[in-house]
């Protein structure tokens, strides 16, 4: 095997982030290799719920008669708010607006109303 294609093999297995300290809020989310626009992060994993509190992402998905919560198990529960995101979470999933550099925090614009989730 090449030495560019080793290194892409291994980049590929490489989780897209990780949970660290956020200088924003307690833990945060950081991107472990390059990102680029348009990638997928991961997938938001916990159990469904109806009740909010600390770490339950709001779904509107259009496949679902309505809203619905999840209580996150996985490191994305960790992406803090910004208004100026450089994530989105469509659904369950979370992708990049732009590229996003190694170790920078990535950020998700929760709304309005984000800190009166927790």
């Amino acid at each position: 095997m090449s030495k560019s294609k080793s290194n892409t093999a291994v980049a590929a297995k490489q989780p897209a982030a990780v949970s660290g300290i956020s200088p924003i809020h307690g833990k945060g989310l950081f991107a472990n290799r390059p990102l680029r626009k348009g990638e997928r992060i991961g997938a938001y994993e916990g159990p469904r719920t109806k009740r909010n509190g600390p770490y339950v992402l709001w779904v509107d998905d259009e496949d679902e008669p309505e809203i619905y919560g999840m209580r996150g198990t996985n490191d994305l529960r960790y992406v803090n708010h910004s208004s100026k995101p450089n994530a989105v979470f469509i659904g369950e999933e979370l992708w990049a607006l732009k590229k996003i550099e190694p170790g920078a925090e990535i950020l998700h614009d929760y709304g309005d109303e984000w800190h009166d989730l927790g």
